[in-house]
């Protein structure tokens, strides 16, 4: 683990590090606070800054500039410095809850006070940048030990009734640092009821899972700290995952591949209902239902041309294709889906072809060869085989 001065450095390192850490410098109750912190301080690349301010924290936000939105409930703002670079400002403050999974209530705390009330104690660590010299570092007790062992440790005994939503960010972060949760955490984990915040909400925070640089890893971390975060006929060691990612590449939706490859063997209907409780727009519903049966229904196995192939996959969501695997999806993805004619329904009807259905068949005809493989040349070996489709 490095020390705080070495940690700052790779604050520093951030895009935004040096504005950022040269406007809080010397600001008295001004803190560099959660993942950043850690991640520095496991000498990792840090995602972002945010801020803790002891007081009112609109003097750190007119010194940053830039465009602030304000939540002023939560005592926080978001501020846009530009290029896509944000930072989080916040109020130190402590939180309470009046129902299980409700949003907290909040009241202006100290920054002891304010890391106290997060997630998991390597979260719970506070750097204050003075601008020379060593700088100051406070934390939850345990948080610096916990870092060094890998160990998440929920805070106090409520974390989880509190806001269930922590489940899936424990889940992340098992996944993301290679840690592990200790005893007393899974044992909590394990009586929480994920059900007590809405649908929407957990839908966030499966997709934030999604998105990590190993999805599953993160699936696989939630399942064990709360059978209720997925269905229990969920399969977190998909074989065909791999082949379908490396069939997707780059042009998809590879976190919905993830998903859909995961659940297989999960009622149909009962998917498509967990789904939209979750809150997935209807598009991402029908690829992970498509995909999840995309091997057995879609018979794209059955093509043998080019041609046949694209009118297999028409309409299919490049996800599906992926999914559904073999020699015809690489095909399609790598070779064919791209192929386009040169000519359109105009030159058709300046060709002499008349106006109506006519043209879509031809046109539809000339691409099949194009498909095949059957017709070498440009624009004018397209007409010339659309000149003699029209008469046929």
């Amino acid at each position: 683990m490095l020390s705080p001065t070495v940690a700052l450095c790779r604050l520093r390192a951030l895009p935004e590090g040096p504005f950022v850490l040269d406007v809080v410098a010397g600001r008295p109750g001004v803190w560099v606070v959660g993942g950043a912190v850690r991640d520095a301080l496991l000498d990792r690349a840090p995602r972002e800054l945010d801020l803790v301010v002891e007081g009112d924290p609109g003097p750190v936000v007119a010194a940053l500039g830039g465009d602030a939105v304000v939540h002023e409930r939560f005592g926080t703002a978001t501020v846009a410095l530009g290029d896509g670079v944000t930072v989080d400002v916040a109020q130190a403050r402590t939180e309470t809850y009046v129902a299980p999974g409700s949003l907290p209530d909040v009241t202006p705390a100290t920054v002891v006070d304010d890391l106290r009330r997060r997630d998991v104690s390597v979260n719970a660590i506070a750097l204050r940048p003075d601008g020379a010299g060593v700088p100051e570092v406070v934390q939850v007790e345990g948080a610096l030990e916990d870092l060094e062992a890998g160990v998440l440790r929920v805070l106090h005994d409520q974390s989880f009734r509190d806001d269930p939503t922590r489940l899936w960010r424990v889940a992340r972060y098992a996944a993301r640092l290679g840690f592990a949760p200790d005893a007393h955490t899974t044992t909590l984990a394990k009586r929480a009821d994920p059900q007590t915040v809405s649908g929407a909400r957990l839908g966030n925070e499966l997709r934030l899972a999604l998105r990590e640089a190993d999805p599953l890893a993160a699936l696989r971390a939630a399942a064990a700290l709360n059978s209720r975060l997925l269905p229990a006929a969920v399969d977190l060691d998909p074989r065909r995952l791999p082949d379908a990612l490396a069939l997707l590449g780059d042009g998809g939706r590879t976190d919905l591949v993830t998903l859909a490859s995961c659940c297989g063997t999960v009622d149909s209907a009962a998917l498509v209902a967990w789904l939209s409780e979750l809150g997935f727009a209807s598009a991402e519903l029908d690829i992970v239902a498509a995909g999840s049966r995309a091997s057995t229904y879609l018979p794209l196995h059955l093509a043998t041309t080019g041609a046949q192939i694209a009118r297999a996959v028409r309409g299919v969501p490049p996800e599906v294709v992926a999914l559904a695997g073999g020699e015809q999806a690489r095909r399609w993805l790598h070779e064919l889906r791209d192929v386009r004619l040169h000519i359109t329904g105009e030159d058709l009807k300046a060709a002499g072809v008349p106006e109506g259905p006519a043209i879509g068949r031809v046109l539809q005809h000339v691409l099949d060869q194009r498909l095949d493989g059957t017709l070498a040349g440009g624009r004018e070996a397209e007409l010339t085989a659309a000149r003699i489709a029209s008469t046929t």
